[in-house]
């Protein structure tokens, strides 16, 4: 089953990059996008743990970011350890552009797959995923060291 869910995972990153790659955007940066088009103005630190990445991750694709005039960074009143990070008007805009390219490639695999097929599969997922959330807990509370690649809660 994992063998098959990375393979369709895969597949769906490669189909979305393809795609962001006509817009000359990359797909680690897409990410930081999704989180801030629902999320704007969160603090560096806060991104990243949403992305479920490591900080030196997030610092290299904000800077990215920036330099694409998609997202600023700045330090609240003088606080220089942290960054707040807020799309700027050409960030929120690109969400128009950018947020269709996802959906035709969810489109694009879900392509002969009946609507009880698809909330079954939505089903299925969701409750691995809470399945294996429970595990991580678990193995947390019992002392175990979980590598640093996370995906936030669905």
């Amino acid at each position: 089953m994992a063998h098959l869910i990375r393979y369709v995972a895969r597949g769906l990153t490669r189909s979305l990059q393809m795609r962001l790659a006509e817009h000359d955007l990359q797909f680690g940066l897409w990410v930081y996008l999704r989180i801030l088009w629902d999320n704007d103005g969160l603090t560096q630190r806060e991104l990243s743990d949403r992305a479920g990445l490591m900080q030196s991750t997030t610092h290299t694709a904000l800077a990215k970011l920036e330099a694409k005039g998609y997202v600023t960074r700045e330090h609240p009143d003088g606080d220089r350890k942290k960054r707040i990070v807020q799309l700027t008007p050409t960030g929120r805009a690109i969400r128009n552009v950018l947020e269709p390219l996802a959906e035709e490639v969810n489109e694009t695999a879900m392509t002969g797959i009946s609507a009880e097929q698809t909330e079954l599969l939505r089903g299925a997922l969701l409750k691995m995923a809470v399945n294996l959330d429970k595990d991580e807990e678990q193995a947390l509370l019992a002392g175990q060291k979980v590598p640093p690649t996370r995906l936030p809660n669905i």
